[in-house]
């Protein structure tokens, strides 16, 4: 945001609701607070308190009664003069409100720019400002979880540890190429191997999460699949808890897959039902049908077995059990409730069974906490450990690591100090980023206020 600008937006969704928000940032917030209100421009309200009053336009009229709240600079989430108006919900009166703001001086606000603004002023740091993303789009439990701790800091603090860590090994290297003829101790490289080769571990450690990240903001892929009329479908609603897809006691029903999600325990799990496997598909529009659902077993994370528990089990496409694995399919033998049923825990006996039956419900929550845990020990994570969740922090720390790597390379092969200190600077510079913070030895990349553009462009318009 230029200096000197106040900017305005809503900072709840479109639509009808019992409340809305919206907030300006900028040296024009102490006069819009007192002048709204119809009090003189020199006389807002104190600061972190709530006042109750009618909302006075340019023009006079009265558009609302609202509830005002002052935060004074340095004290408020931008770093600025912050003014909070809670209004009523209706979309005309936030449009007015905002409207009337616009006249009064204010811009509107871009997509993100009260937390870029944040960031500008030292209130967040950019790994943080990318968590307030995060936690309004988290799907889960443990999304949320992960996002709270990155806002709270805990990655940048472990990013600046490895940070100064490197920066007491730089000092080191570079004494050597600064003062060679200073009466400094013999060059010994075997004391900052070890501890690059340390933090080239830790690092490596903390990368090694961001399989669980993927994991918490894309949600894990999970696919139904089975012989027609087992009753795939039937626990597609199941899961969801609402009627998604037709039940029909016809065959070949599901001709294209359905993608809904739900939550399974602390993870978000899009589930996808697919249509029925069988040999003989009698008709090329189910043939197709079958082909989908083969391109879809072999991405998927996880498998839904499905089979009917009153019938033989059924003859699979080699093509399916080749992308079977115990640890990332369930077997789940449908219709328990009927007297014909029988156990086949013969069929795929190295692979886990539930038994359930989806007209009465039995066992349905032991399949979602059986789900649940497949998936915790598939993407073992201590719920103490930092998790990275960006694709931007994952490229940062591996570009870190990979110029530990060659530093740790060089001083094995005795090669010159300069090359070594080199390698360390781009770590350095590559670690710096994370944080959004300059590098101890120079400026920022060239391309950081465009990457500053791309990031807050996903933000959405009042954060």
């Amino acid at each position: 945001m230029p200096f000197g600008e106040t900017i305005a937006a809503p900072a709840t969704p479109s639509g009808e609701s019992a409340l809305a928000l919206l907030r300006a940032s900028g040296p024009l917030v102490p006069i819009l607070a007192a002048t709204v209100l119809g009090r003189a421009a020199d006389s807002p309200p104190p600061p972190r308190h709530a006042t109750i009053g009618a909302y006075h336009s340019l023009a006079g009229e009265t558009l609302d009664q609202i509830v005002l709240t002052r935060f004074a600079a340095p004290a408020s989430y931008t770093g600025e003069d912050l003014l909070e108006i809670s209004c009523h919900g209706n979309p005309l009166i936030v449009q007015r409100i905002l409207d009337d703001l616009f006249a009064r001086g204010c811009r509107p606000a871009e997509p993100g720019e009260f937390t870029r603004t944040a960031f500008a002023n030292g209130k967040l740091d950019l790994s943080q400002a990318e968590a307030v993303a995060d936690l309004i789009r988290a799907r889960s439990e443990g999304a949320l979880r992960a996002a709270r701790r990155q806002l709270d800091g805990e990655l940048s603090r472990r990013v600046l540890d490895f940070s100064h860590g490197l920066l007491q090994i730089q000092a080191e290297i570079e004494a050597y190429i600064d003062f060679p003829e200073e009466d400094l101790p013999p060059e010994n490289p075997s004391g900052p191997r070890a501890r690059l080769s340390a933090l080239a571990t830790d690092i490596s450690a903390l990368l090694a999460t961001a399989r669980y990240g993927a994991v918490l903001r894309e949600g894990v892929h999970a696919v139904i699949a089975g012989p027609p009329n087992a009753g795939k479908s039937s626990l597609l609603n199941a899961l969801l808890g609402r009627p998604r897809a037709i039940v029909s006691p016809e065959p070949g029903t599901t001709r294209d897959f359905i993608q809904e999600r739900f939550l399974a325990g602390p993870y978000a799990i899009q589930i996808t039902d697919t249509a029925g496997l069988r040999s003989d598909p009698p008709g090329e529009i189910e043939r197709e049908g079958i082909a989908r659902t083969l391109e879809k077993i072999s991405t998927a994370d996880f498998l839904l077995l499905v089979i009917d528990s009153t019938l033989d089990p059924p003859s699979l496409p080699e093509s399916i059990t080749d992308a079977l694995h115990p640890s990332r399919t369930l077997v789940i033998e449908n219709k328990t409730d009927l007297s014909e049923s029988l156990s086949r825990q013969g069929f795929l006996s190295e692979f886990q069974h539930i038994r359930i039956s989806l007209k009465t419900g039995y066992n349905l929550d032991l399949l979602r906490s059986t789900l649940s845990h497949l998936i915790a020990e598939n993407y073992q994570v201590s719920q103490d450990e930092i998790v990275l969740t960006s694709a931007r922090h994952v490229e940062a720390l591996t570009r870190a690591h990979l110029a530990l790597t060659s530093a740790i390379t060089k001083l094995d092969t005795r090669s010159p100090a300069e090359l070594t200190a080199s390698d360390l600077r781009h770590a350095q510079d590559a670690l710096a980023e994370i944080p959004g913070l300059s590098s101890p030895d120079g400026p920022t990349r060239p391309d950081y206020e465009a990457m500053l553009d791309r990031l807050f462009a996903t933000f959405c318009i009042g954060k």
